[in-house]
């Protein structure tokens, strides 16, 4: 499904954050329209994840607007957005690693108090990810990395969200846990969550994704349609190892 940018779910213009007297962020103009599948590539360093962490409210924004659905939220904190259909899984993954794969899902839904609608999503996210039914009672910290990936977002489709951000969520897996972690992408997006992935992974985000964003050095250098960007030279020469 193609996303409308007249009418975007997610819209930053000119935005900036700094930290530590850094312009990690300067000036970058994005969109994500609903329903699509937007990723948002570029080196260790080049200001993805602070992006992120702009957009949700745990990075002081230094200027430019951040839109949802059409209104200036620039700045809200993250749980307020949360609760209006915004979710996050961040770097790391940040799974509770003393609780049971159950309680981690349920903290996801803890803006939630419809209990048979949070008992029918936890079985969802069971369907979606059937090892994690395996290990319901088990505690996440016993967890492979993988396996916290995935309840990571399942905690995070929880919440019902209409926009999912996803920050490196290949980061420190084995490759066919990878590649199982971008299959779940697909089938989340193919269930109507629009979502934003930050990604090193050039060639699998563009793969998968509709459209996609080439950041440097805090600035967005390339965007366009996935499969283009997918075979322009630079973009093969700089990420995917192939010369132009």
């Amino acid at each position: 499904m193609a996303g409308d940018a007249a009418t975007p779910l997610l819209a930053l213009e000119r935005l900036e954050v700094a930290y530590g007297g850094i312009q990690a962020v300067r000036g970058i103009d994005l969109f994500v329209g609903k329903g699509e599948l937007v990723c948002l590539i570029g080196a260790n360093g080049a200001g993805k994840t602070t992006t992120l962490k702009g957009i949700t409210g745990l990075q002081p924004v230094s200027g430019g607007t951040v839109r949802y659905e059409g209104e200036d939220v620039t700045g809200a904190p993250a749980f307020q957005l949360v609760r209006r259909g915004l979710a996050m899984v961040p770097e790391g993954r940040g799974v509770f690693g003393g609780l049971t794969i159950e309680e981690n899902l349920a903290m996801g839904a803890y803006t939630r108090k419809d209990r048979d609608g949070i008992r029918a999503d936890i079985e969802r996210v069971f369907a979606l990810f059937p090892r994690l039914k395996e290990r319901r009672r088990q505690t996440a910290g016993t967890l492979s990395g993988g396996e916290q990936q995935m309840l990571a977002i399942g905690r995070a489709m929880m919440s019902r969200p209409r926009l999912l951000l996803l920050d490196e969520p290949s980061m420190g897996l084995a490759p066919l846990m990878v590649q199982k972690v971008f299959e779940t992408i697909l089938a989340v997006s193919g269930e109507g969550v629009t979502i934003l992935l930050i990604e090193q992974n050039a060639k699998l985000a563009l793969e998968v994704s509709h459209r996609g964003y080439v950041m440097e050095s805090g600035e967005v250098t390339l965007a366009g349609d996935a499969k283009e960007l997918l075979h322009d030279p630079k973009i093969r020469a700089a990420y995917l190892g192939v010369g132009a």
